[in-house]
C-alpha cells in the first residue's frame, strides 16, 4: 500500500516545520547563554571602577597607578582577540567560549588572598584580558551562525545589551558584596559567577546550521557559494575602517565610564558610593533600553521587508553626533541632575555603533571569515580599553585641581565621538562594499523570525 502524495506533502511539510522550530529555539537559547556571557564579561570589567576607592585607599595608590592598573587589563587584550580570532578558522566557537569563561573566572580568585597586593592585581588583570579579549567577537560570530543576515540586528543588540546588563546587574550587586565582605569578594564572586556560566555552557552550548565547519575560512562559506575575499580588501574598506574607528570611540568612552565614572560622582558631584552606585546602575539600564530599541526597530524593518528610513552608516553616525554634543554639555553643567540625564539618556546613544558596527562588517564578509575580521576590529577597539582610564587617570593627577582634569577628560571624549560620528556618516556603507567586494545577499537559510 502506498501512501497518497498529498499525505507525503504533509509528512514532509511537518517534519520542515519541526526542524524549523528546533532551529528557532536553539537560535535563540545560544542567544540568551550568550547574554548571561556578556553579563557576566562586564561585571568583571565593573569591579574595579566600583571599588576603586577601597583598592587605592588599601594599596596606597594614586589616581594614576590605579588607571595602570586598570589599562593592564588591556595589555593582551587586543593581541588575543586577534589571535583567537584566527582560531575560530580551525577550532569550534563552543569550545573556544568555554576555554575563555574557564580562564577569565581564574584569573578573578587569587585576589581573594589578603597577601596579593598591587603586582598581583596587574598579573590578574593582564590573564584576565587576555581570556576576555576575543569574548565579544567569538561570540558574535557564533551567534551569527543561527541567523540569517535580515535577521542578525536584534540577537546582536541582545548581546551587546550584555555589556550595559553586565553594569546594571553587577553595579548593586558587587557595591553590597564590597559593603559586606570588602573589595576582594567582590572578584571573588564574579570569578565564580564565571564558572556557573561555563558549566551550563558545556551541558547546552552548541553550533548554529550556518556556522563555517572549521577548516573552511577560506572557501566557501555555509551561507552560500562565497569565495573568499581578500583579508587586505575587507579591513581597507570604508565599512570596516568606519566601523573599527566608531566601536573605538564607543569603547573609549564605556572603558572611561567603567573606570571613572563612580569616581567622578562622588570626588565631582559629591555623591555618595551608594548614589553613585545607583547612578551608575541607571546610566546601564538606559544604555540597554537603547540597543534594544535600535534592535527591535531594524527587526521590524526587516519583517515588513522594507528599508531602514536612515542608512546604518548615517543613522548610527548621527545618533553618536547627538551623543557627543550630550557628553560636552555633561562635561560643562553643574547640576547633578542635569549630570544623570544626559547619561541615562543621550550619551547612551553612543552604543547603536557597538551594534551597527558588529552587523556591517558581517554584512561585507563570508560567513568563514567573519571571525578574523571581527576579531580585528575588535584588536582595534580594545586599545581604547588601554588609553582611555590611563588617559584619564593622568589627565585627572595632572590638572589644577579633579574637577578641572574631568572637565577635560570628558571634552576629549566628546571630541573623539563627533569625529566618529561624522565619519559614520559619510563612510558606513555596508550595502555599496558589499556589492563592491561581490557579497551578493543570498536567501536566508537560518531559524524563521517568529
Amino acid at each position: 500500500m502506498t501512501t497518497p502524495a498529498g499525505a507525503v506533502g504533509r509528512l514532509r511539510a511537518g517534519g520542515a516545520t519541526a526542524m524549523q522550530e528546533r532551529a528557532h529555539k536553539g537560535a535563540w537559547g545560544s542567544t540568551w547563554l550568550l547574554l548571561a556571557f556578556m553579563l557576566v564579561n562586564f561585571a568583571d570589567k565593573t569591579v574595579m571602577g566600583l571599588a576603586a576607592g577601597p583598592i587605592r585607599d588599601e594599596l596606597g595608590l594614586t589616581r594614576g597607578e590605579f588607571g595602570t592598573a586598570q589599562s593592564s587589563f588591556f595589555a593582551l587584550f587586543s593581541l588575543a582577540a586577534l589571535g583567537v580570532s584566527f582560531l575560530t578558522r580551525r577550532v569550534r566557537t563552543t569550545v573556544l567560549l568555554l576555554g575563555m569563561a574557564l580562564l577569565w573566572s581564574v584569573a578573578q580568585l587569587p585576589m581573594l588572598l589578603g597577601a596579593a597586593g598591587f603586582g598581583t592585581l596587574v598579573a590578574t588583570r593582564v590573564l584576565l584580558g587576555a581570556a576576555e579579549g576575543p569574548a565579544a567577537p567569538v561570540a558574535v560570530h557564533h551567534l551569527h551562525g543561527w541567523f540569517g543576515q535580515k535577521e542578525r540586528t536584534l540577537p546582536t543588540a541582545v548581546l551587546m545589551v550584555g555589556a550595559a546588563g553586565g553594569v546594571a546587574l553587577s553595579a548593586p550587586l558587587l557595591t553590597l558584596v564590597i559593603d559586606a565582605w570588602g573589595w576582594r569578594w567582590a572578584f571573588g564572586v564574579v570569578g565564580l559567577a564565571g564558572l556557573v556560566w561555563a558549566v551550563c555552557w558545556y551541558a547546552r552550548g552548541e553550533e548554529g546550521p550556518l556556522a563555517p565547519p572549521p577548516g573552511t575560512a577560506d572557501s566557501a562559506g555555509s551561507e552560500g557559494t562565497r569565495p573568499a575575499v581578500p583579508y587586505r580588501g575587507l579591513l581597507l574598506s570604508g565599512t570596516w575602517l568606519t566601523a573599527a574607528f566608531g566601536a573605538f570611540a564607543a569603547y573609549w568612552m564605556l572603558s572611561a565610564g567603567l573606570t571613572w565614572a563612580p569616581d567622578y560622582l562622588h570626588e565631582v558631584s559629591g555623591l555618595t558610593a551608594k548614589q553613585s552606585g545607583a547612578v551608575v546602575t541607571a546610566t546601564a539600564v538606559g544604555n540597554a533600553a537603547v540597543l534594544l530599541t535600535h534592535g527591535l526597530l531594524a527587526r521590524r524593518a526587516s519583517r515588513r521587508g522594507t528599508a531602514p528610513r536612515l542608512p546604518a552608516g548615517l543613522g548610527g553616525g548621527l545618533l553618536m553626533c547627538v551623543a557627543s554634543l550630550s557628553i560636552a554639555v555633561f562635561a560643562e553643567v553643574d547640576s547633578v541632575g542635569v549630570k544623570i540625564a544626559l547619561m541615562v539618556g543621550p550619551m547612551a546613544l553612543t552604543n547603536v555603533i557597538l551594534t551597527v558596527s558588529q552587523t556591517a562588517v558581517a554584512r561585507i564578509t563570508p560567513a568563514g571569515q567573519r571571525g578574523v575580521v571581527l576579531g580585528a576590529m575588535a584588536f582595534v577597539y580594545a586599545l581604547a580599553g588601554i588609553l582611555s582610564p590611563l588617559v584619564t587617570g593622568r589627565m585627572v593627577d595632572a590638572a589644577a585641581s579633579v574637577p578641572t582634569g574631568y572637565h577635560s577628560a570628558y571634552v576629549l571624549m566628546a571630541g573623539l565621538v563627533a569625529v566618529a560620528g561624522v565619519l559614520a556618516v559619510c563612510f558606513l556603507r555596508p550595502e555599496r562594499d558589499a556589492a563592491r567586494l561581490g557579497m551578493t545577499e543570498t536567501a536566508p537559510t537560518g531559524p524563521p523570525a517568529h
